[in-house]
């Protein structure tokens, strides 16, 4: 096991994921466990803890510090909204996403779950599914995290009771079938006690499944970005009097999704001229083929009207081109966002003028009906919108693609970010559900 060193070394299947769960179910705990328990705790940390534990008169270590004293800073509104972990074990490399617990903090989920393959949900086994777990839930599909393990905590308050476990499980997934995840993983836990988190535990023998960090260690990373179509925004316009590319006019940014290679026929969008990629450079030397999430300094064999925030894609699969986008989108700020309202958005590197159009309905988290037009959403809501754009963006569904799926709506006053979109998303659950909003 490596200890944490802030960086994560290059290894296959890297796996991002995000941990959430109601207040006082532990996470704290769980997170600082594992964390300990893999050896991915560096000393002088380590001594701290002991030497704050100690004088607090406990006789172990507390494990929630380990997480703890950032998350206070953060409620407070003092440094972080999201505490992000980088560590490794011998098998994997993790970049871990610690969200806040409590109900005005559910945005935070949005930002920590964004990017991540896996969500970890907790839950207290004596107070099962809650309000704020199908909350997290239903976050966790709206974002299409592929793979989802509720962990059920605190299995040596109900004295490691089998049948607790199985009516929590039952539950839960009944929950998250009905918001359209498959992959569900369950897995009962003691974090005070170390039961299931990263070693097996002796005193739930009926359990034969993996601990929670083996199946992180194991779970299939499915979504890498270079499956996708190529999507490459242009971030930076060298010119051709620069010292980098002379006499050449290159386009400089990240490459979204996708692979670019020599030799290519793209198109730039929003304007449709196509040509030819002639050069790809990949930190001062030239390659044949770059792929996401590289950034790389592109070469075209026409001298075109490219700027920052035009995409370059394959002539032969670029995404659609709309002014009207119908999405999904968590509200993030205090101030809310009203049905009418003139605003900026923001796609990959392009930030246009736009205008919300409608708010269709609000949706109602707690399993209840959906609020049809609310008129505006405050912090923390998640609801429909229907957006009118000045200019045309070429946006993929979200569910294709979640790097160009995606954009942020500003404040055109201060560019203050409102809410976070997935366009084209909708919860729709099975059995009846609607684009009417039927659902959760």
């Amino acid at each position: 096991m490596t200890p944490d060193t802030g960086t994560v070394p290059a290894a296959a299947g890297l796996l991002r994921f995000a941990t959430a769960g109601s207040v006082d179910d532990g996470k704290s705990t769980l997170v600082g466990r594992l964390l300990h328990d893999s050896k991915s705790v560096p000393t002088d940390q380590l001594q701290a803890v002991e030497r704050v534990s100690k004088e607090r008169g406990q006789d172990t270590p507390d494990l929630a510090l380990l997480t703890d004293g950032l998350r206070a800073e953060r409620e407070q509104g003092i440094t972080i909204d999201v505490a992000y972990r980088y560590f490794s074990t011998a098998r994997r490399g993790f970049i871990l996403a610690d969200t806040p617990g409590h109900v005005q903090y559910t945005r935070n989920m949005v930002t920590g779950a964004s990017t991540a393959e896996l969500a970890i949900i907790l839950v207290d086994a004596r107070n099962g599914v809650l309000e704020q777990t199908r909350r997290h839930t239903a976050v966790a599909a709206l974002l299409r995290v592929p793979h989802v393990l509720l962990a059920v905590n605190k299995m040596d308050l109900v004295g490691y009771s089998e049948p607790v476990f199985a009516s929590v499980a039952r539950e839960f997934t009944a929950c998250a079938e009905a918001l359209g995840i498959d992959e569900v993983t369950v897995i009962p836990v003691s974090a005070l006690r170390g039961d299931n988190v990263v070693r097996a535990s002796a005193r739930m023998d009926w359990y034969g499944g993996p601990t929670v960090l083996e199946h992180l260690e194991t779970v299939p990373v499915r979504s890498d970005p270079a499956e996708l179509a190529a999507r490459f925004p242009v971030q930076y316009v060298i010119r051709p009097q620069s010292p980098l590319f002379p006499g050449h006019r290159t386009y400089a940014g990240q490459i979204a999704s996708g692979i670019l290679r020599t030799g290519l026929r793209v198109t730039v969008l929003p304007s449709g001229r196509s040509s030819v990629i002639t050069g790809i450079d990949l930190l001062g030397e030239q390659v044949h083929e770059a792929r996401a999430p590289l950034s790389v300094a592109l070469t075209l064999a026409d001298d075109l009207d490219v700027s920052r925030g035009d995409l370059i894609v394959p002539a032969a699969d670029p995404p659609p081109l709309t002014r009207n986008i119908d999405a999904t989108v968590c509200h993030l700020a205090d101030r809310p966002l009203r049905a009418g309202a003139p605003i900026l958005l923001k796609h990959t590197t392009r930030t246009v003028q736009a205008v919300v159009e409608e708010i269709p309905y609000r949706y109602a988290l707690d399993g209840t009906a959906p609020h049809p037009l609310p008129g505006r959403l405050t912090a923390n809501d998640i609801g429909r919108v229907v957006l009118r754009t000045a200019e045309p963006l070429a946006v993929d569904p979200y569910a294709e693609n979640r790097g160009t799926g995606c954009f942020l709506l500003l404040d055109p006053a201060d560019g203050t970010t409102l809410a976070a979109g997935m366009a084209g998303e909708s919860f729709t659950a099975r059995g009846g559900g609607s684009d009417r909003g039927d659902g959760p």
